[in-house]
């Protein structure tokens, strides 16, 4: 893989996204339609997925594509895939609450090393670069010019006073009895994939999910917290979460900034 080009060509393809996306929530109204999981989808996810989808098959068809909006795309079997979820955090756009993002990433051997999160509403930009250091962007985001980057880093907890992310739309009484194990100075809620992005500015520094979640929910923010000094395991037994799994489904999980000292279940 030439990480020189695929850290331009998922940049591009986020930021084209983004404005499709943000086209479509700021129009009077737009249509929300049931899955069959009866979870939502609009046109927006819909939008972006298509241009997505197809930049990455044009500019690497010879590497596997896994994205949420195509069903045929989750009987792909490999360990290492693209993964996209164009538009994650659909409640929250269908809301207007900004809290949506553009993830892609790129998993090797069952690792997230390289991945992108773009939440256009809150003009927020954080992605691996060519390295896998993690970088945000600052705006005004432009397809064919990079802005300012500044490299991204956790935290150093202070496990007396932690700063502790959950989930907005997905919050539950088994999220707060685990969280409540913890000294907590500060609780706050967010939504999609930017509660990874969090822990990897070193805005918070635990995120426990327990919860449903999907590789393409996940893997482009875990990137970018890897790419940080981060790290995610597996809520049950804190091994490292692993992708490529049957259906792409991951079970619990917790993220946070290695010094946090893990609480067992």
């Amino acid at each position: 893989m030439d990480f020189e080009e695929l850290t331009k060509v998922m940049r591009a393809l986020a930021l084209q996204a983004g404005d499709k996306i943000m086209e479509i929530y700021n129009a009077d109204d737009f249509e929300v339609r049931s899955k069959s999981d009866e979870s939502p989808v609009t046109a927006a996810d819909e939008a972006a997925d298509e241009i997505i989808s197809a930049g990455l098959r044009t500019a690497f068809p010879d590497i596997p594509l896994v994205t949420e909006e195509q069903a045929a795309s989750h009987r792909v079997s490999a360990r290492t895939f693209l993964i996209v979820d164009p538009l994650d955090g659909t409640k929250e756009f269908i809301k207007r609450r900004g809290d949506f993002t553009v993830n892609i990433a790129y998993v090797k051997d069952g690792v997230p090393v390289r991945g992108i999160v773009y939440a256009p509403a809150k003009e927020r930009l954080f992605y691996t670069d060519a390295q896998g250091v993690s970088v945000e962007e600052q705006g005004p985001f432009h397809v064919g010019k990079q802005g300012h980057t500044t490299p991204i880093t956790v935290s150093k907890p202070d496990n007396n006073a932690l700063l502790v992310v959950a989930s907005k739309s997905h919050r539950d009484q088994a999220t707060d009895d685990y969280i409540s194990k913890y000294a907590t100075a500060d609780m706050k809620s967010a939504g999609s994939s930017l509660k990874f992005c969090l822990v990897a500015t070193g805005e918070a520094d635990l995120y426990p999910r327990l919860g449903r979640t999907m590789e393409w929910d996940t893997a482009a923010g875990h990137a970018v917290l890897n790419g940080a000094g981060g790290a995610v395991v597996r809520f049950d037994d804190h091994t490292p979460l692993q992708y490529g799994k049957p259906a792409f489904e991951n079970p619990f999980f917790i993220a946070y900034a290695p010094g946090v000292a893990l609480e067992r279940p």
